[in-house]
């Protein structure tokens, strides 16, 4: 079917006097808290994506990893080989919790990847922090949630971002973020019998 080209400009027009309007109280700013959580595939990569983002925007920034340790992912050798002057890279995770299988140095790699996190937090000249799967560190309580809480609503610098991934976020940390985003599991194909491959998981 047909729309009358009148009547779509017309209600176009309409739209954008509504958006427009709504766009003109919307003038603050502020460092925002990000939680990229759920079952789906994509919190990373929308992590790393929003770091890219600022690299393109001349925003120093920096990652910390605290699960995928010394694996070579793609994001990682794009950052570290053509970004280092703008991008802090910190890869502080020793790999996933069924690898290591030593609760007490899953414990200490978390940490490290703490103090690190909240040293690049409260640097004022970074704009923009990815703390990459810091979220299952918190579920596994590797790290404390009150002290994480607490870090990011007392010391984290007025216009500071931070990005914090991670399936199974905590209530508490959804309801101290700003921005709270939900990868929905619609199918995989892991589940088919298809391995994680360069360039889609890594």
């Amino acid at each position: 079917m047909q729309t009358d080209p009148d009547r779509h400009r017309e209600k176009m027009a309409k739209i954008k006097a509504a958006r427009d309007r709504m766009m003109e109280t919307r003038t603050g700013e502020k460092g925002l808290i990000i939680v990229h959580t759920g079952a789906g595939k994509g919190k990373s990569s929308s992590g790393f994506g929003m770091i890219l983002r600022a690299i393109a925007h001349g925003m120093p920034c920096a990652v910390v990893q605290f699960i995928k340790g010394s694996w070579d992912t793609g994001e990682r050798r794009l950052l570290t080989r053509n970004f280092s002057d703008l991008c802090q890279f910190h890869a502080m995770g020793e790999g996933f919790t069924w690898e290591t299988q030593d609760r007490e140095r899953d414990i200490a790699a978390a940490r490290a990847g703490w103090e690190k996190a909240k040293e690049l937090i409260r640097d004022p000249a970074i704009q923009m922090v990815l703390l990459d799967e810091i979220n299952i560190a918190l579920r596994y309580d590797y790290l404390d949630l009150a002290e994480v809480l607490e870090f990011l609503a007392a010391e984290k610098p007025p216009m500071t971002h931070v990005v914090l991934t991670g399936r199974n976020a905590k209530p508490e940390l959804i309801e101290l973020a700003d921005l709270v985003t939900e990868m929905t599991l619609v199918k995989h194909p892991f589940r088919a019998g298809i391995k994680a491959q360069p360039g889609v998981e890594f």
